[in-house]
C-alpha cells in the first residue's frame, strides 16, 4: 500500500503537464499509461502513448498495443524504426539494449519536443535494476523517468495492481524483442528474425507457460517451462515438422528449461559491471 501511495502521488505530479508514456503493451508499460491517464483525468492534462514499430518485436505487438490504448483511453502514436539500420546492432554486440534503447528514446524525444512535452516516462520495475539491462544507462543518460522502479514495484507486484485495475495485460507473457534469440557476436537480418518470430508464434499455440526459441546456427533450442515438458513431448512430430520446414535442421529442447535472459549467461564480467 506504501509503494502504491508513492507510485499515485509520483503520477499525479507527472500528470501537471502533458507526459508522454513508451508503451510496448506488456503490463509494465500498460500499468503505467492506466496511472497516467487516471491522473490526467484530474488535471485536465494530455497523455500520449508511444510504441515503437519494429521488426524486432513479435508479430502482433502493435495491434495489441492499439487495442489496449482503446481499452485504456490514451492517445496513441506510432513511430517506425529501423533499428538493425540505424542503431549499430547487426553483429548483436552485448551492449544491444543500450545502443537500441538510446536510438528509440532518442526518436521519442524528438517527438516529445515536437508535441511540447517534456516528460517522457517508461516501465522498468524494480526487477531490471537486479539483472543484465544495459537499456537502463540509457535511460539515465537521456533523463527518461521510470516511476514503477522508483516507486519499488517488482513485477508481480506490477501484475498484481494490473489485475486490480482490470487490465488485460496483467497475465500477459513477457515478450522481449527477438535479437534476444540469438547469441551475442550472431549477424542479424530481418530474415533471420522474421524466422525465429514465426517459429515462436507456431510453438504460442501450445499453451507453454512460458516459450522462447533461440537459435544457434542450424540447431534451434526450445525453452519452456519444466511442467510443460510432457505437453511438449505430446506435440513433438507437429513441432519438429514445422520447425524444419522453418530451415532450421536440428530441433532441442533446453533441459534446463525457461530462462528469461538465458543468452546473458555468456556475457563477460566486465561488460556487466559496466553497465
Amino acid at each position: 500500500m506504501e509503494k502504491k501511495e508513492k507510485l499515485l502521488e509520483e503520477m499525479s505530479r507527472y500528470a501537471r503537464e502533458d507526459v508522454m508514456v513508451a508503451f510496448s503493451g506488456g503490463v509494465d508499460s500498460a500499468l503505467l499509461l492506466k496511472l497516467a491517464c487516471e491522473a490526467a483525468e484530474e488535471s485536465g492534462k494530455a497523455v500520449y502513448a508511444v510504441t515503437v514499430q519494429t521488426k524486432l518485436h513479435p508479430s502482433g505487438e502493435i495491434e495489441e498495443a492499439k487495442k489496449m490504448c482503446r481499452e485504456i483511453g490514451a492517445s496513441h502514436i506510432v513511430l517506425a524504426v529501423d533499428e538493425l539500420g540505424e542503431a549499430g546492432i547487426t553483429d548483436n554486440p552485448a551492449d544491444r539494449c543500450y545502443r537500441c534503447k538510446k536510438h528509440l528514446f532518442l526518436k521519442m524525444l524528438e517527438k516529445a519536443a515536437s508535441l511540447g512535452i517534456s516528460t517522457v516516462l517508461e516501465g522498468t520495475n524494480e526487477d531490471d535494476l537486479h539483472v543484465y539491462r544495459p537499456g537502463i544507462r540509457a535511460l539515465k543518460e537521456l533523463q527518461i523517468i521510470s516511476p514503477l522502479a522508483r516507486a519499488g514495484f517488482t513485477k508481480a507486484q506490477v501484475r498484481e495492481l494490473a489485475e486490480e485495475y482490470g487490465l488485460s495485460a496483467a497475465s500477459k507473457p513477457a515478450a522481449p524483442c527477438l535479437a534476444t534469440r540469438f547469441p551475442y557476436g550472431t549477424a542479424l537480418t530481418y530474415e533471420k528474425l522474421e524466422q525465429v518470430g514465426k517459429g515462436e508464434e507456431f510453438l504460442k499455440r501450445f499453451a507453454f507457460q512460458n516459450v522462447r526459441l533461440r537459435v544457434h546456427g542450424d540447431i534451434a533450442r526450445i525453452e519452456v517451462c519444466g511442467t510443460d515438458f510432457e505437453k511438449l513431448m505430446g506435440h513433438k512430430g507437429e513441432i519438429v515438422s514445422f520447425l524444419k520446414g522453418l530451415g532450421y535442421p536440428y530441433i532441442t529442447l533446453d533441459l534446463e528449461g525457461f530462462r528469461s535472459g538465458s543468452m546473458d549467461e555468456t556475457v563477460p564480467e566486465n561488460i556487466i559491471k559496466r553497465y
